[in-house]
């Protein structure tokens, strides 16, 4: 029995010396490997690209520009409106017809007009037999007065009589004359010579004074309508030149600033300036235009707007720094026209860095480039 607990006894002084021997073994065992590193800090591919996918930066004369937008719309362009209520009759011009000033372009049925002139007419003649007989019976009465068989009380009556007859044939010429030139505003006709843009009647309709039956615009002579704020405003002189373009059209169409508006809006206090454009066979009033307008120019440090990204907080351009892709802030200044493109101008940066185009496309930090200069 004794041996029994001896032996027992034994087994717990193995058990806790073991877990003596594990622990000092697990305090004094060596670091672990460090872990290996990610994929993404391995070796960058080297980028081949050719000499047309730089630009390198350096000094030009920037062209500053405005720009600017709005519609096409002739200088001379009238409506040719009914003077008198009326059936319409004798419109034969249809849209893109050509008029000459002066010409017939409808009438007004002037069935009743003549009627009502021939009534004043009638009119008239007969305050004239009144005049007449007036006139003789005064000339008589002063015959009488001159022999003493009558009072001058008497010739004077006869002389308001005259009198009043006369201002009664005055009166009924006078309806005469009004309805003369009722009757010749009948014929409608134009007051310039263009093209007709709109028809806005039909024969046989019975049209009201004032409306409207045909517009003509002349585009011998067109200009732009352009709204720019007070600020932009501020930089437009008469004479500065511009250039348009019009969906559709094929080239682009130079303008001048001819008038500046002298009042702001009373909405938005933008400023109307009209453009003076140069004759195109391919123009119509109403037409949509855009462009810039030329305010000046500046000799800076520029380059394509296009290669300037903004596809992070700041804007930033990719330079090529010793064969690899760098990412330098750029802080845009004022932008401009160039031999056709639009650039900007950086102010701190320094001239001769090349820099990536915006056809490109981006590419992390610290990839290699190889330029071909061959390659253009």
């Amino acid at each position: 029995m004794p041996s029994k607990k001896l032996l027992f006894i034994f087994i717990i002084v193995l058990l806790i010396a073991g877990g003596g021997v594990f622990q000092w073994k697990r305090m004094h065992a060596p670091a672990a490997a460090p872990a290996p590193l990610p994929a993404s800090s391995a070796q960058l591919p080297l980028v081949a690209l050719s000499a047309a996918d730089t630009v390198v930066l350096e000094k030009i004369e920037l062209e500053q520009t405005l720009p600017l937008s709005g519609p096409i719309k002739a200088v001379n362009s009238a409506f040719v409106k009914a003077r008198l209520a009326g059936e319409l009759q004798d419109l034969l011009v249809r849209e893109g017809d050509k008029v000459q000033v002066g010409q017939v372009i409808a009438r007004i049925d002037p069935t009743e007009y003549q009627a009502r002139l021939r009534q004043a007419q009638q009119q008239a003649q007969s305050a004239k037999a009144q005049v007449d007989i007036a006139q003789r019976s005064y000339d008589n009465n002063r015959s009488l007065v001159d022999q003493g068989f009558i009072s001058k009380t008497a010739l004077e009556t006869s002389a308001f009589t005259l009198a009043a007859s006369q201002a009664s044939f005055q009166a009924a010429q006078s309806g005469v004359d009004v309805l003369q030139k009722a009757l010749d505003d009948a014929v409608m006709r134009a007051p310039i010579g263009g093209l007709v843009a709109q028809r806005l009647a039909q024969n046989g309709e019975r049209i009201a004074v004032d409306t409207r039956v045909v517009e003509i615009v002349d585009l011998s002579r067109l200009e732009l309508e352009a709204s720019l704020s007070p600020e932009d405003a501020m930089q437009v002189r008469i004479g500065q030149s511009a250039q348009l373009r019009i969906d559709g059209a094929e080239q682009g169409i130079s303008a001048r600033v001819a008038r500046v508006n002298p009042s702001a809006s009373a909405t938005n206090r933008s400023v109307v300036v009209y453009l003076s454009v140069n004759p195109h066979p391919q123009l119509r009033q109403g037409l949509f235009a855009q462009g810039s307008l030329a305010t000046g120019a500046q000799t800076l440090i520029a380059l394509p707007l296009s290669a300037v990204r903004t596809d992070k907080p700041q804007p930033y351009v990719q330079a090529i720094v010793q064969g690899k892709v760098v990412h330098l802030p750029a802080t845009m200044g004022i932008r401009g026209e160039y031999q056709g493109q639009t650039m900007v101008a950086l102010e701190d940066m320094e001239p001769g860095l090349r820099v990536l185009r915006g056809s490109v496309g981006p590419l992390l930090a610290g990839t290699p480039v190889n330029i071909d200069e061959a390659k253009k």
